[in-house]
């Protein structure tokens, strides 16, 4: 398997060429990297206007291994060639390295980049990515790859001690400027007019009317002031490693590589819609580390908030009144690490009157609203206290808890909230306490405790009676001045004190499968399966001429082929067992089969777009204008791997791809709207259309008023 490394980017708050005397410093040999042993250099190359110097050396390393593997292997030393093109006029570094020994066992790749900061001439920018493939070592391929990854993981962070080292150094002997180049005077006006600005280097650029969430980096950099900040969904928008320390904390130097190469990934597969960082990590943390399963589990929960439009639950839904009087829950003040605190009084709370009067399901909204409070009052404190927070204390007081809590449809939805919660907000608990465990508090905590992932469990801290007034209790985690008055402090705690819910508020079970109905149907998006050879369509009646489709779908999994076709005449009516050939069960979407086996395309139906194949994790918006009356049935198709040819192999990307895509089953979660022509530009039917992205689809309708048939597919 290749292992690939990318780092954030690292600032120096130097001048190019003041950072560039340093780095020379590092030749031939380097006494902070004991590994570095020597270097010679093969081959170097100077323009005449001494702009281009281009140097390749190769370089000796004594790799720290076990004797006996060096042994086996034959060798004492390891040999790299490195290639180093400085450009002084644009001022920039690009240095590529690769392994000359054992080339045909390891594949070994490294390209680091040294540029001018966008937003001030006198930083400079450093960055770097690596890759490592080990196609086979005597049988030793986990062991090297450990050593490999130890060894770099090792200099990565030494990088930027060095250069500061050289850079002190250069002090220590006077030097603390380094003119920049300039043309020789016979080459002068040639320059001048080759080269009339200065160029900024690509790798670096930050689009100026961009926008991104949180602070810019000119913003945690403390250079001048802009209107326009980066903005999270563009390529060229990248982490800086100050940025990092500053808001998601120490991470490691993999640590720091997953993090970009996951948000690289959402950044070219959902344009604009990107989740936060600190967000991304949460979900990286929950799985190790793991991109593949951090990146199914993230891609999981984003097209669940999607289906539920979670992100708008602060701003769009009040809670029952029930909830409000009766939930014995609030946060209260932060504990001491800075964490927002949440207090729940479990034991005062009557959690089957709560079911009987309001369902499941609202309760689990209630309970998804307090987690995304607590998302934004951990962004809060991240400001205030100067240091990330990305997780929040829960105290939660058993006293009076009883049998009665263990009602068999209150610790069903309590398992319900523990598994929604677990699989969309992980690592969000940072600590939680349960103060006055009763005697039933086994028996709940056997129930629940299946349910809950290794490491939440992890961060809980039991208190039986009043053990939480001694040594290694409250006082540990909570300042004196807050704790809740309920529990012997002085703080006045505004959480509902909860009681017995009044059995006239009570609802019958029809009445509460009918509201559960109502909360979790008001998405307007729907969800269907995609076998290969079964594809799912979706029929739409057209009475008049240039009416506009529009639709909006993400592919939850596997990849797709997008058709739209147009019929005169009507499909028949589909089968209720269109799965049935299959032998496969469709818990989490439907399949609909309209375009009959005999029809013939051309003659029973024609094609009106150009089939579009979609990736899994891409957003699709687009509309189509309507050229006929009749029927229009959108098709979503199992995409096949094609063929390579015998001189095109496929990429290890693509093979590992395919294998992912389990049973030749994908998933789509889609929406569909019918608009007049007349009425389309600039005007949204519903809320969620907005939401979708639908109003940057009115461009197309001036064109297609002309035509009378227009598209346009837009991906996020």
């Amino acid at each position: 398997m290749v292992q690939k490394y990318q780092s954030p980017v690292r600032v120096y708050k130097h001048p190019f060429e003041l950072i560039m005397a340093a780095y020379e410093r590092r030749f031939p040999t380097c006494p902070l990297i004991p590994m570095f042993v020597a270097s010679d250099t093969v081959s170097e190359y100077k323009s005449e206007d001494e702009a281009i110097h281009v140097i390749e050396r190769r370089c000796k390393l004594d790799i720290d291994a076990p004797r006996l593997l060096k042994k086996i292997a034959g060798v004492d030393y390891v040999y790299f060639v490195q290639k180093n093109s400085l450009n002084r006029r644009e001022r920039t570094l690009h240095i590529e390295a690769y392994n000359e020994t054992f080339s045909n066992r390891v594949i070994i790749n490294e390209h680091c980049s040294y540029t001018v900061h966008p937003d001030n001439e006198d930083w400079t920018c450093f960055e770097q990515s690596a890759s490592l493939d080990i196609k086979s070592f005597f049988g030793f391929e986990s062991t090297v790859e450990k050593i490999a990854m130890k060894q770099y993981t090792s200099n990565i962070k030494k990088g930027k001690e060095i250069i500061e080292y050289y850079l002190k150094q250069l002090e220590e002997e006077g030097i603390t400027f380094v003119p920049r180049w300039a043309p020789p005077v016979a080459c002068k006006s040639e320059s001048s007019t080759s080269h009339p600005r200065r160029p900024v280097s690509p790798a670096i650029n930050i689009p100026e009317s961009a926008t991104k969430e949180g602070l810019s980096s000119k913003e945690i950099l403390n250079t001048s002031s802009s209107p326009s900040e980066p903005t999270a969904g563009t390529p060229d928008d990248k982490l800086d490693a100050d940025y990092i320390k500053r808001y998601l904390g120490d991470l490691t130097p993999m640590q720091e590589s997953c993090l970009i190469r996951l948000r690289q990934w959402l950044q070219e597969t959902h344009k604009g819609k990107i989740p936060k960082d600190e967000h991304i990590l949460r979900f990286l943390r929950a799985r190790d580390f793991n991109i593949d399963k951090a990146r199914e589990i993230l891609c999981q929960s984003l097209t669940w908030r999607k289906q539920h439009q979670v992100d708008y639950i602060l701003d769009t839904w009040n809670p029952p009144q029930v909830l409000q009087d009766y939930y014995a829950g609030g946060w209260h003040h932060h504990d001491k690490d800075g964490r927002p605190l949440y207090v729940l009084r479990l034991g005062q709370m009557d959690t089957k009157g709560l079911v009987r009067a309001l369902g499941e399901e609202a309760l689990l909204r209630y309970v998804l609203s307090i987690n995304e409070e607590g998302l934004r009052r951990c962004e809060e404190n991240t400001k205030v206290f100067g240091r990330p927070i990305s997780s929040w204390t829960c105290l939660v007081d058993l006293e009076g808890l009883n049998m009665r809590h263990l009602w068999r449809p209150g610790v069903k939805a309590l398992l319900r909230i523990i598994e929604v919660v677990e699989a969309n907000y992980p690592e969000t608990l940072g600590r939680l306490l349960i103060l006055r465990a009763p005697r039933v508090f086994p028996v709940l905590w056997t129930l629940v405790s299946p349910f809950i992932d290794d490491n939440t469990r992890k961060k809980f801290l039991i208190y039986a009676g009043n053990d939480y007034q001694g040594p290694g209790g409250l006082l540990d985690y909570i300042d004196k001045e807050i704790i809740p008055d309920f529990l012997g402090g002085e703080c006045m705690c505004e959480v509902p004190e909860g009681g017995l819910v009044p059995k006239s508020l009570y609802r019958t079970a029809e009445e509460l499968e009918n509201e559960d109905i109502k909360l979790w149907t008001e998405t307007i998006y729907q969800s269907a399966s995609v076998f290969k050879g079964a594809p799912h369509e979706v029929l739409i009646q057209i009475v008049d001429a240039s009416s506009v489709i529009t639709w909006d779908f993400d592919v939850c999994k596997g990849d797709i082929v997008f058709n739209i076709f147009h019929s005169k005449r009507a499909p028949q009516p589909p089968k209720k067992d269109s799965l049935g050939a299959h032998s496969i069960t469709s818990p989490g979407g439907n399949n609909v089969q309209l375009i009959d086996k005999v029809w013939q395309l051309g003659r029973d139906y024609s094609m009106v777009e150009s089939p579009l194949i979609c990736k899994e994790g891409e957003s699709v918006q687009g509309s189509h204008v309507t050229r006929w009356p009749g029927f229009y049935i959108l098709q979503w198709k199992f995409h096949s791997m094609p063929a390579c040819a015998t001189t095109n192999l496929p990429r290890v990307d693509d093979v590992l791809a395919s294998l992912q895509v389990s049973s030749h089953k994908c998933k789509v979660m889609y929406y569909t709207e019918v608009i007049g022509s007349e009425d389309f530009r600039g005007s949204m039917t519903s809320l969620e259309s907005s939401h979708s992205g639908f109003s940057q689809l009115s461009a197309a309708t001036t064109s297609s008023s002309q035509s009378h048939s227009s598209s346009m597919i837009s991906r996020w």
